[in-house]
């Protein structure tokens, strides 16, 4: 289906409270994410790759690094009317910031009634996944619907966390709960409940209508506890069912991944999804890139020293080694490597995540961890071996991760 007359707007200002200390200095779209990636470009690169090339990115905590990655690394061509554009939180409609996610959209109202589009996306920014949202747009106008939600099913254990959805046999939303205590069960199938993925297909005349008269209430202001919530009691919402859908040169075992990276052992579950030899997200799809801003200085990978009689060889395994870094005698399994990484002799990294210029000296281990940007790893220090020790020097997850802060001075 034609997606010309189509805009896209991208909710980014989280504050991602529950991924700190990595959202320390940035906001959680801007988090590294499989090694050279952001956690937004996910989002980006299924519209881009859909071919809906006009996305407005709603900014607001700590969105600095944000808004450098999408002006040096998401240009599209102006002259064609394609662009990815930031939009900081203004105060355009009084002195308060974003008060939720619909407060967001009925601030930033002169985007949408500028561009004129027939209908509006609105997305977010934090979740890994792949999409083609042309085929939520065919589904949209065949139920003649004025809103589609997309859901995925979850384990009932954790969809207290997501807004939880009742659908009928057509496709149309008639229950919504927002983060209830007790999810309600997909009919047929006791363990699950159908959830919402945060991620919204509006026809303009619809959202602005919704977006107004939320405005005008006393409420939470929020997509799910305000807008959707109500929205269908009134007028057709529709919910889309994200395992119909398929994405070119995609893996069997990948359909239906999705994953919202809320919390850090989320966040670190998800980087391990990549380096399994079957991974449950490949970025390897030519057919359906994610993209992101080159690192145009990076020299490539190497690996450096034999030596196997005194056990000194670079090597990595089963793991992603970003450009830039230098494996020099040191060992990294099940790793995801940042840019410019070194990796020492006889050091080894094992089941960790690596941010840029993270420097791991001599006979060091880290073993269960994410080192942030700029850290010098001393020689000879264990990290992710003694549970005391960590939580006495760092931050440990509720699954025992172990978070080193960006720049952090450690001491042997």
């Amino acid at each position: 289906m034609p997606v010309g007359k189509t805009l896209a707007m991208i909710l980014a200002g989280g504050e991602g409270r529950r991924l700190a200390p990595l959202t320390q200095e940035r906001s959680k779209p801007a988090v590294t994410f499989g090694g050279r990636y952001r956690i937004i470009d996910f989002v980006l690169s299924n519209f881009a790759n859909s071919g809906v090339l006009r996305m407005k990115v709603l900014t607001q905590y700590k969105s600095e690094s944000l808004n450098t990655h999408i002006s040096r690394g998401w240009r599209l061509s102006s002259m064609l009317g394609q662009f990815v554009e930031s939009v900081p939180a203004q105060q355009r409609t009084g002195p308060e910031w974003y008060k939720g996610s619909a407060d967001a959209i009925y601030q930033n109202l002169n985007l949408v009634t500028d561009e004129e589009p027939d209908h509006v996306f609105v997305f977010g920014a934090d979740h890994i996944y792949r999409m083609d949202v042309r085929q939520m747009l065919e589904f949209h106008v065949a139920k003649k619907a004025d809103c589609t939600v997309a859901a995925i099913p979850m384990p009932i254990e954790e969809a207290s966390s997501f807004g939880v959805i009742t659908a009928d046999e057509h496709g149309r939303m008639i229950d919504f709960q927002e983060k209830p205590k007790k999810p309600k069960p997909m009919s047929g199938n006791p363990r699950a409940a159908l959830v919402s993925m945060g991620n919204y297909l509006f026809t303009t005349e619809a959202l602005v209508r919704e977006i107004v008269q939320d405005a005008g209430r006393d409420s939470a202001h929020d997509f799910g506890k305000s807008i959707i919530t109500e929205m269908h009691k009134r007028t057709e919402v529709a919910v889309y069912d994200f395992a119909t859908n398929k994405v070119p040169g995609q893996l069997p075992a990948e359909v239906g991944y999705w994953r919202d990276v809320g919390d850090l052992d989320t966040y670190y579950d998800c980087n391990m999804d990549l380096v399994a030899v079957d991974p449950k997200l490949s970025l390897y799809n030519a057919l359906w890139p994610i993209y992101t801003a080159p690192a145009h200085t990076a020299a490539p990978a190497k690996f450096v020293f034999a030596n196997e009689e005194e056990q000194r060889v670079g090597s990595a395994t089963d793991s992603l080694v970003s450009e830039g870094c230098i494996i020099s005698g040191g060992r990294v399994d099940r790793s995801v490597l940042s840019p410019n990484v070194r990796v020492n002799s006889y050091a080894h990294v094992q089941e960790s995540i690596l941010f840029e210029r993270v420097r791991v000296g001599r006979h060091a281990r880290i073993r269960r961890a994410i080192i942030d940007k700029n850290v010098d790893i001393p020689a000879g220090l264990h990290i992710g071996y003694d549970p005391e020790e960590d939580k006495r020097r760092f931050y440990v997850s509720p699954k025992g991760i172990v978070v080193v802060p960006k720049g952090m001075r450690l001491s042997g």
